[in-house]
């Protein structure tokens, strides 16, 4: 048997690690390298955090990172994301202030494999991303973050493969612990009715029964986090020659409160050396809701001094609305599974393991509008005006005049005040009134929408299953030979919903004061010039019967075309030999492996459309879904992906490494839906654009589609490192790192002929007296110059653009790691304690189109500086990562693309461990100060072509003061 030459301390941390981690995959691989005669030696804190994490690193044989126990169990982390954020070539995503997304080497979680003890796991969200900022760190052993795949690695992605790790009671320590922490966020809470400040409690503990043959683990925790944010939005910006003006406003402040309990459990029964069996149980239960409140308009310039973005002058004809939206987040997850290995002999064992998760999640955002008074009920005159100044950062007011009604509610209309009733076309009828707009003629549909009720839910399941033979072979090249069967079977579905809010005794409105709804006193909007506004209960319009709802998705194609349900069965058989032998007098080990992939996946979901009643898929207006509407398609395909990973030992503690694999990670599921929409835009001046198959005037077609039949994306992968290990600890590495991206989903866009579109059987989606109409008032077309006198009938163009995914787009992606973990004592005895662990990864990607990966940054960096002495530690981390591409939640609920500005996220902690106090009772206590963003620059900002600000989030900085102690 190969034996390395690794120092002791890491062997024994290795063990350490290798026990507490799942007992699956990365434990067998690296503890069947340990040596016999390790002496005990214990390092706690810090470095022995970077200790255990490091000889998992040493002694796998394939390329990964780790963050062992002690990292996470000493970082009062609100969740395991920020812990992986700091990581070699990862890099943390901010959503509403907290780290939730995760990417590796470019690619964001969508595109990353994501295990809990070795097995997949689901997450919340519209795709196959996890949003790791659900699992708290009080649950949590380790990570492990493998960069090269292998045949037993069966959760994988082409970023790489995230395990996250819970406890095996059996080989940990006993223990009782209790942890209490409290949490202030500089970010003020603009809105009266919150507050900056949040709790977190925690319980755990591990013990042993019946001559310690049956262990159990348990940790129990409990968070209330507090997240205040400034929000600066725009629709986008105008050019009026060469002046730069917001097109519209999206300015609010933002409180919400995150509720997260969490439950993980694990029973192991281990009554001899031949049989191991381990049952665990997860439980997470969330609730993040709060609200938003501020000013969402078009905006009309009177005069504008100045050029380009730098510009200054007075907004007029304001019509503010105010918007008040309750934002509602509630989900559970729940996971389940049971895993038995059993030696067969002292050559052969076999292993199975079952598992069974479900997640749901209902998320609202409904809106409550209010203002001077309704759309159509208010001249000039009864108008504000507002004084601005514009730059690159965007617009900001200087002053205000007629607008004092927002700040009392005795005067604040709820109402809506702009003509946004345009949905509800379907429902004139409805509508009708004899009473008179101030331009004469009665109010109608488009005057009627006072809010929206906006939801949309998920659901998903998974179930595993696998059967695993593992054999010596004892040969003079292959030591061990593992084969086995995985089978997976995956459901999810999003129902996307949304219900038009008309006040009951529309055309009528009431004050805020006098519609029964509880008022918390204002909320500050200084920060943006816009004083302060009423801040009053919005769910309460829709809980006490003051909104009639209509439901949207028979209104609005979209909803439906957002509906859809998934389903997947993969079956994979796999293959891994694993080799040492001696090349040229050096030493050399590793596996190759490979897994055959069988996958059928379906999706079935509605194309949206206006029929003959002007009813989306409701010909019958039964308020039912029409069958002709329903969509099932789906795929059945094959792939094959070989793996190598090869590790040579040049020189004591010193290696070389080099790996080649194909991995895939399947396609986006908001992507492969079945559904679809078409829709239509009813501005006059599309309306009357002349019949153009090129559509090089413009069109008011649109129609957009999933495809049910996309394969997985597909990369072939290259991996070489270089490390070089220290006599004691520390050590530096070089990767580099290649993939050849042969499959990416791409959006193609086609101009079809919308009355008779060939992808759907030749569908005309014309419908009269909905798409044409007389018009009542003289156009001037302002594309082609064509006037078009009242009374005269006007049919639309037929030709349009139509938007799908595709499968077929390449790429590239080569990028280099540079890491050094550095106990500066190495350099002089004066300076034991002190060190150092930094990080620089740079990657050149793109797409044949010319288009961004998302969650790619072309640099990411990080450094922790620490000094730890007889119970006393201080660090200070630094992580940065430059521009990036995602995705967000835009309108309808649906997903749209966004750019990121880079970011830089500044965490320090001090902290003092009692361990070694003379009073007894204080040796369990440890006690801890971290504040996260403690900078304030982690704003999450977007910008347009122009570099000018579209969106930004501003969060503040968050510290934590954090009590543990342990019993025993």
């Amino acid at each position: 048997m190969k034996t390395n030459k690794i120092f002791k301390p890491a062997i024994l941390s290795l063990a350490v690690s290798a026990a507490m981690c799942s007992g699956h995959a990365l434990a067998q691989e690296t503890s069947a390298k340990a040596a016999d005669d390790v002496e005990v030696i214990a390092v706690t804190g810090i470095r022995g955090s970077l200790i255990r994490a490091q000889a998992i690193k040493q002694d796998a044989t394939s390329i990964v990172d780790a963050i062992s126990a002690e990292d996470i169990g000493k970082l009062p982390d609100s969740s395991i994301a920020e812990s992986l954020a700091r990581l070699p070539g990862l890099a943390g995503e901010r959503v509403n202030g907290r780290t939730s997304g995760i990417s590796v080497r470019g690619f964001k979680e969508d595109f990353v494999g994501t295990s809990l003890n070795g097995r997949e796991i689901i997450g919340i969200g519209d795709n196959r991303g996890i949003e790791y900022d659900l699992y708290p760190s009080e649950i949590m052993t380790g990570a492990t973050i493998h960069k090269s795949a292998s045949g037993t690695l069966l959760t994988q992605g082409i970023g790489g493969t995230v395990d996250l790790q819970t406890v095996r009671p059996l080989n940990a320590k006993e223990t009782l612990t209790v942890t209490g922490i409290y949490e202030a966020s500089q970010a003020p809470a603009d809105n009266p009715d919150f507050d900056d400040t949040g709790h977190r409690y925690s319980l755990s503990f591990v013990e042993k029964f019946a001559d310690d043959t049956i262990g159990l683990a348990v940790a129990i925790a409990s968070t209330e986090s507090p997240n205040n944010q400034r929000k600066y939005g725009v629709w986008g910006y105008s050019d009026n020659d060469g002046q730069i003006t917001p097109s519209g406003l999206d300015l609010n402040a933002q409180s919400t409160s995150l509720e997260r309990d969490t439950v993980s459990a694990v029973l192991q029964f281990q009554p001899n050396d031949r049989l191991d069996v381990v049952v665990d149980y997860l439980n997470i239960d969330f609730k993040d809701s709060g609200v938003l409140r501020g000013f969402i308009e078009p905006f009309s310039n009177g005069t504008v001094t100045g050029s380009g973005v730098n510009t200054s002058g007075t907004q007029v004809n304001v019509n503010p609305v105010l918007r008040t939206d309750p934002l509602n987040k509630d989900g559970d997850l729940n996971a389940f599974g049971v895993n038995v290995d059993y030696a067969i002999n002292d050559d052969w064992s076999v292993e199975v393991d079952y598992a069974y998760s479900e997640a749901s999640k209902f998320e609202q955002r409904a809106e409550s509008y209010a203002g001077l008074g309704r759309s159509g009920s208010l001249t000039d005159a009864d108008l504000g005006t507002r004084n601005f100044e514009m730059s690159s950062e965007g617009v900001f007011f200087t002053g205000t005049s007629g607008l004092d009604a927002f700040a009392d509610p005795t005067q604040l209309q709820l109402t809506g005040p702009q003509v946004w009733g345009g949905g509800l076309a379907n429902l004139a009828d409805q509508f009708e009134s004899s009473v008179l707009r101030v331009d004469g003629n009665p109010f109608n549909y488009e005057n009627a929408q006072d809010g929206f009720n906006n939801f949309f839910t998920i659901d998903e399941e998974l179930t595993q299953f696998k059967l695993e033979l593992e054999g010596n072979l004892n040969g003079d090249v292959f030591q061990t030979i593992t084969l086995g069967l995985q089978y997976s079977d995956r459901y999810k579905d999003k129902v996307n919903s949304g219900y038009f809010a008309t006040a009951i005794d529309y055309p009528s409105s009431v004050s805020v004061a006098d519609a029964n709804v509880p008022v918390y006193g204002l909320t500050n909007l200084t920060w943006a010039g816009l004083g302060y506004v009423v801040a009053y209960d919005g769910n309460a319009p829709y809980d006490n019967g003051y909104y009639v709802q209509n439901n949207g998705g028979f209104l609005e194609p979209d909803r439906f075309g957002d509906s859809y349900v998934v389903e997947e069965e993969v079956t994979t058989l796999y293959l891994q030999a694993d080799f040492e032998t001696e090349l040229g007098g050096f030493e050399v080990f590793g596996n190759v492996g490979g897994q055959y992939v069988q996958t059928s996946q379906t999706s079935s979901g509605t194309l949206g459309v206006v029929g003959a009643n002007f009813r989306v898929c409701d010909d019958d207006s039964n308020a039912v879904i029409d069958a002709d509407c329903a969509i099932t398609d789906g795929a059945d395909y094959n792939h094959f992906l070989p793996s190598l990973n090869i590790s040579a030992e040049i020189a004591d503690n010193t290696f070389v490494r080099f790996a080649a694999s194909k991995t895939i990670s399947r396609a986006r599921m908001d992507q492969m839906k079945a559904s679809g929409f078409v829709k239509f835009d009813q501005n006059e001046q599309f309306i009357t654009l002349p019949e153009d198959p090129t559509v090089s005037n413009g069109t008011p077609w649109s129609k957009f589609a999933g495809n049910a039949r996309l394969n997985p994306l597909e990369a072939n992968n290259f991996d070489l490192s270089f490390e070089k290990y220290f006599d004691d600890e520390g050590y530096v590495s070089l990767s580099l790192f290649r993939k050849d991206l042969v499959n990416w989903t791409r959006t193609a866009r086609e101009i079809i002929d919308f009355t008779n579109d060939p992808y759907n059987g030749g569908a005309d989606y014309f419908v009269p007296g909905f798409h044409d109409r007389t018009l009542t008032t003289e156009v001037v077309n302002s594309t082609t110059g064509d006037i078009f006198a009242a009374g005269t009938y006007v049919r639309p163009p037929s030709f349009g653009f139509t938007e799908f995914f595709e499968d077929g787009l390449k790429g590239s992606v080569n990028g280099a790691e540079l890491t050094a973990n550095i106990p500066l004592s190495m350099f002089n005895e004066s300076l034991e304690g002190f060190g150092f662990v930094g990080s620089l990864t740079t990657i050149d990607a793109e797409l044949d189109d010319g288009s961004s990966i998302p969650g790619q940054s072309d640099d990411i960096k990080s450094i922790i500086a620490y000094y730890e002495n007889a119970g006393f530690e201080a660090r200070i981390a630094m992580t940065d990562r430059g521009e990036y591409t995602t995705y967000e939640r835009g309108g309808s609920n649906k997903i749209s693309e966004a750019s990121r500005d880079g970011t830089q996220v500044v965490d320090a902690q001090i902290s003092y461990d009692f361990a070694e106090s003379d009073v007894d009772y204080l040796k369990g206590l440890r006690v801890s100060l971290q504040g996260t963003n403690i900078l304030d620059d982690a704003d999450q900002v977007s910008r347009d072509g122009n570099g000018v600000v579209t969106s930004r989030r501003e969060f503040g900085a968050v510290y934590m003061l954090n009590v543990n102690y342990s019993f025993y």
